[in-house]
């Protein structure tokens, strides 16, 4: 399961970093305020009112019915980021971050005992017992 979810994540991750990079151009032709064609990265076909009139016999006559309309979605150029770029705050969080997550991962054979060297008290009587208080 694990692994399934890493291969998801990781697959997520690149289609994101993808359309964040690729620049997305939009191109739509309009005849009469109606859409009659809409295409990504090229020029979207006309409605062929220009090749009706050219066999009509009107020749280079200002077609008003027809509009084409583009606009282009700029992607992310610079995908660098330095140390400087961040705040003050920012570069103090992740320092504290990754300093707690690292020592998650320290062995518990490692990790100091506080009261290793001082032995228990010696009990003379079992003083819970006595009040018949227990922890649940």
């Amino acid at each position: 399961m694990k692994k399934i979810f890493r291969h998801i994540a990781s697959v997520s991750l690149a289609i994101m970093v993808l359309f964040s990079t690729v620049s997305w151009t939009v191109d739509k032709h309009l005849c009469m305020g109606r859409v009659m064609d809409i295409a990504l990265f090229v020029n979207a076909d006309d409605c062929g009112m220009e090749d009706a009139m050219t066999a009509m016999g009107i020749e280079k006559m200002e077609n008003h019915c027809c509009d084409d309309e583009s606009f282009t979605l700029e992607g992310q150029d610079d995908l660098k980021l330095s140390w400087d770029d961040f705040e003050l705050d920012h570069k103090l969080f992740l320092v504290v971050f990754s300093q707690s997550y690292f020592n998650l991962f320290v062995p518990v054979e490692e990790l100091p005992v506080p009261h290793e060297k001082y032995p228990p008290p010696n009990l003379v009587r079992n003083i819970q017992v006595l009040d018949q208080v227990f922890l649940i």
